[in-house]
């Protein structure tokens, strides 16, 4: 529980000073259009602060570590890789578009693309470590009939 925490509170940090960092940056580089820049801010501290403190009280009622330890390991890593790359390459795409490069490059969008793979993969792995933390993987032997 203390790695969906710390990891928590790092991405309402990181999203909190993307925010400030989209509002200089654009203010620095007279840009009043639109990017994903102005996205960043909004994607770490949904994607990363909230949906991991969301999973830390799913964690604590249902104790999906230890019921689902490899799929809930699994999901952690994926999660938290996806909505790094998922960030990340909106920041880059962003600054870009807010410093007047081109930013069309097929590349950065196939790494952005990956992102948002892995971030569906860790909702899969999450619902089903959860699934199985809620006891729904269980046979159940139907008795008898008399």
């Amino acid at each position: 529980m203390k790695k969906l925490l710390y990891a928590s509170f790092t991405y309402a940090i990181v999203g909190v000073f993307s925010g400030l960092f989209y509002r200089e940056f654009t203010k620095m580089n007279d840009f009043t259009g639109q990017s994903q820049l102005g996205l960043v801010h909004t994607h770490w501290l949904v994607l990363g602060f909230m949906v991991l403190l969301i999973v830390l009280v799913l964690e604590k009622v249902f104790n999906i570590s230890a019921a689902a330890p490899k799929l809930f390991a699994w999901f952690f890593g994926i999660w938290n890789a996806g909505v790094i790359i998922t960030g990340g390459m909106m920041l880059v795409k962003g600054s870009m578009v807010v410093a007047g490069v081109d930013a069309t490059s097929k590349a950065l969008a196939g790494i952005a693309g990956t992102g948002h793979m892995l971030l569906t993969a860790g909702l899969i792995l999450l619902f089903l470590a959860l699934r199985k933390a809620l006891g729904f993987n269980k046979k159940t032997v139907a008795a008898p009939a008399v």
